[in-house]
């Protein structure tokens, strides 16, 4: 029983919405987010003026962009009653599950909650860009029973997330990683996560039903966890004071799957990679934990010669975040509080020409008519 086009497993290759948001070449290693290459957006943007670009369509003006980055920080609060839910959760609930939990709670004390215009949905994400970063770090802080920290509008977004997660004001380095971090992963197309949040958007649903459902995909391993598996090789290759290529040649050898290479899009070198590669590699310099750069290079080199691999966006974030002080199951949270700025533009784009998503399967099941056996006979 077939229908009329052949399945594509994992929806491999198959063109699934128009978009006007982010463009991919992933044989040329290309990355584009409305047009802008990335690599433009990386030396030259922030993530204030990325997230404006990918949400409006266009970069700003010095004035739409400090009107843009008012709202932003204006919108860093959120309901004290959030703050219990995350404290009285149990005590095994990991950041992500908190994140997800928080996130769908947050729609009934938003004030736009019933209103799901473009206009409502645009006040929407300018909350939602700020409350999720100000969720994981609030949560880390609780989780380790140390104080909260307020907010300071008058920081970056980088600056106030690392301010409200470390309780002190990060250095201009840091601030500037975590910055072009966020920008790097803040889109990329119609990846699970983005297309999970494209489909209950397709329903009419509201966005912050939309944004749930994406961190519900995010928290997937095979989608947003691959660089907390890379920092754990490397606090296990650390442990056991083995030399890292020897340690990666038996994994191979025992069939083992490598975590932050390879790529379902690209065939060449993943572009904000090499970006995560030179940040990984300016932290390291001086710094006391530097020598998780230098295992990461030498595995990388020999990956790439083995079994001609390519680095991917998590190889190297794994390290990087590591050197920020950020514990490893943050970093996917993290990826939230970047990829947030790419679900909501996806997210207002569906509701600007909507149309239900609705794919077909191809049925494999028994053939039919499939005979009625009565329970007597069964």
């Amino acid at each position: 029983m077939s229908t009329t086009v052949a399945p594509t497993k994992g929806l491999e290759g198959i063109i699934a919405a128009n978009s006007g948001i982010c463009w991919i070449d992933g044989d040329a290693g290309v990355l584009a987010y409305r047009g802008i290459d990335i690599h433009e957006l990386a030396v030259r943007s922030t993530f204030e003026e990325t997230a404006y670009l990918l949400i409006f369509g266009k970069l700003p003006t010095a004035a739409e962009l400090a009107d843009f980055t008012k709202h932003l920080a204006d919108a860093r609060e959120i309901p004290p009653r959030i703050q219990h839910v995350m404290r009285n959760l149990p005590p095994t609930t990991t950041p992500m599950e908190v994140l997800r939990t928080a996130v769908s709670s947050l729609s009934a004390f938003d004030v736009d909650e019933k209103d799901s215009s473009y206009e409502a949905n645009i006040r929407k994400s300018y909350r939602l860009i700020s409350q999720v970063s100000i969720l994981v770090a609030q949560f880390d802080r609780i989780r380790k029973n140390k104080p909260i920290i307020e907010p300071n509008r008058n920081i970056s977004h980088a600056a106030n997330f690392l301010l409200m997660l470390n309780g002190e004001m990060p250095t201009e380095t840091a601030e500037k990683t975590l910055d072009l971090a966020l920008v790097l992963h803040a889109e990329h197309e119609l990846n699970a996560s983005t297309f999970a949040a494209r489909v209950i958007a397709a329903t009419l649903s509201d966005i912050h039903s939309a944004i749930t459902g994406a961190i519900g995909a995010l928290k997937g391993p095979l989608h947003g966890g691959a660089n907390e598996a890379v920092m754990v090789l490397l606090k296990e290759i650390d442990r056991t004071g083995r030399d890292p290529i020897e340690y990666v040649r038996e994994m191979l050898a025992a069939k083992k799957k490598i975590s932050g290479f390879g790529h379902r899009v690209y065939t060449t070198e993943d572009p904000r990679a090499t970006h995560l590669r030179k940040m990984s590699e300016q932290l390291s310099k001086g710094h006391e934990q530097g020598k998780w750069f230098e295992m990461s290079q030498k595995i990388e080199k020999f990956v790439k010669e083995e079994k001609k691999l390519n680095a991917n966006v998590d190889f190297y974030s794994a390290s990087t975040y590591t050197m920020l002080g950020i514990d490893v199951d943050l970093f996917t949270p993290i990826f939230a509080v970047s990829r947030i700025a790419g679900w909501v533009a996806h997210v207002i784009e569906q509701h600007q020409d909507n149309r239900l998503i609705r794919p077909r399967a191809e049925y494999v099941g028994p053939a039919y008519p499939a005979p009625y056996i009565p329970i007597s006979e069964r």
